[in-house]
């Protein structure tokens, strides 16, 4: 990518500009600790600004080449390594995961209303395809309902020093469904196991697939499951009293920046589980990377990953209408009316319902972090936000940034 001129790239230099003291505000006000940002329009840089710090504590900048927890912004990587074995004949998006992974023969659903996890009824075995689109009846433990409160329990969230890939897909396994495949939408830790699929289809772990298969063609040498004792990585922060993942519990503790995961001494320094649901760090530049692959249809700077069919494919909505007609009662990352879902990331259908401005195929997912991505089709533009704040739902940042941004457009 190289830097571009401001008029001929089709935004306002000035409008542009109000980015800055917006990221600053933020700072100031003690709701992030720092920020960076990058925007690309036809793979050219158009805008890059960091402000704040990475560590209060040690009173390090966040600058450009900081390493972050992009947590769910993984998935759309998995739904990428899992698209490039369907190119490759090796699996089909409506393979049942039993026959990748056994353990989930023989499955069992909640009944409706159930107010015990042990009142179930069988039910069909999820595809690939229910997985990937979060509609297999699986959950995350920060959900409301029976299902999640037993995940809780046993804290089933896929966390990096958690044992092995391996070992925490057997343990879910061993739960019911919440719904039955195909009846709602809920976000889940179904690209987890899709994860794992990749890994009983390769032979290789999750990781591994990564580098050799992504990473590599894609130039991004620093992104993966581990944070590199030499990188420039963030510790998170939460304005919460409690866990910062425990939306269910969620309540404000006063401390609007209070550290819960401090570089130098975090999980992700010694990863044993590769997630593929929440598990990378990285730089916003190499995440970029993997958006502009996107934007250009399947191609990086030093490699092809999908064809232009496939990720047109991908990028379209694979649900029946929006999310909010699948009567979903889950976190999500993005706004559920107007806003459809397709493999790896939602996907605007009626900017207007969504009530943020944005373009029809807008094409994006955040992590719980609060980082965030979009691929806007119709302004040929790619967006990477980096924080390191959860949960992601603490302030409306991402539907602030696409406003100024849409301000910006000439």
């Amino acid at each position: 990518m190289t830097a571009g001129n401001f008029n001929s790239t089709g935004f306002d230099k000035n409008c542009l500009n109000r980015i800055k003291p917006w990221m600053q505000a933020y700072v100031d006000a003690r709701k992030f600790s720092g920020s960076s940002l990058l925007i690309t329009q036809g793979g050219n840089e158009v805008f890059s600004h960091a402000v704040g710090l990475r560590d209060m504590d040690a009173n390090l900048p966040f600058t450009r080449d900081t390493t972050a927890r992009i947590y769910s912004m993984t998935k759309p990587i998995t739904t990428v390594a899992l698209m490039m074995l369907v190119e490759q004949g090796r699996t089909h998006l409506d393979a049942p995961v039993s026959d990748y992974l056994p353990e989930f023969n023989d499955m069992r659903a909640l009944i409706p209303d159930a107010t015990d996890i042990s009142q179930t009824k069988p039910c069909a075995t999820p595809t690939l395809h229910h997985l990937l689109t979060h509609t297999s009846g699986l959950s995350y433990p920060f959900n409301p309902g029976v299902l999640s409160q037993a995940m809780d329990e046993v804290e089933l969230l896929f966390k990096p020093t958690q044992g092995t890939l391996e070992d925490m897909v057997n343990l879910l396994a061993t739960f019911p469904l919440a719904f039955r495949p195909g009846k709602r939408w809920e976000y889940s830790v179904g690209i987890d196991v899709i994860g794992r699929v990749i890994e009983v289809i390769t032979g290789k772990s999750l990781a591994e697939v990564f580098a050799e298969e992504i990473f590599a063609p894609l130039n991004m040498s620093n992104t993966s499951f581990t944070a590199p004792k030499d990188a420039k990585f963030a510790s998170l922060y939460t304005p919460l009293a409690g866990d910062a993942m425990a939306l269910n519990a969620a309540r404000e503790g006063g401390e609007t920046l209070r550290l819960v995961d401090q570089a130098g001494a975090s999980a992700f320094e010694n990863t044993t589980l590769f997630s593929g649901g929440g598990g990378l760090v990285g730089t916003i530049d190499d995440y970029m990377r993997f958006v502009e692959m996107l934007r250009a249809r399947g191609t990086g700077d030093i490699g092809r990953l999908l064809s232009p069919s496939t990720v047109a494919f991908m990028r379209l909505n694979h649900l029946p209408g929006d999310i909010a007609s699948m009567g979903p009662q889950s976190f999500s990352e993005q706004p559920m009316q107007g806003t459809g879902f397709g493999l790896g990331g939602s996907v605007v259908l009626n900017p207007a319902q969504t009530r943020v401005p944005s373009s029809v195929g807008d094409f994006s997912w955040g992590g719980m972090a609060s980082t965030f991505f979009w691929l806007d089709p119709v302004h040929d533009l790619n967006v990477v936000f980096f924080t390191q704040l959860s949960p992601s739902s603490s302030y409306p940042t991402r539907a602030q940034l696409k406003a100024l941004i849409h301000g910006s457009l000439i």
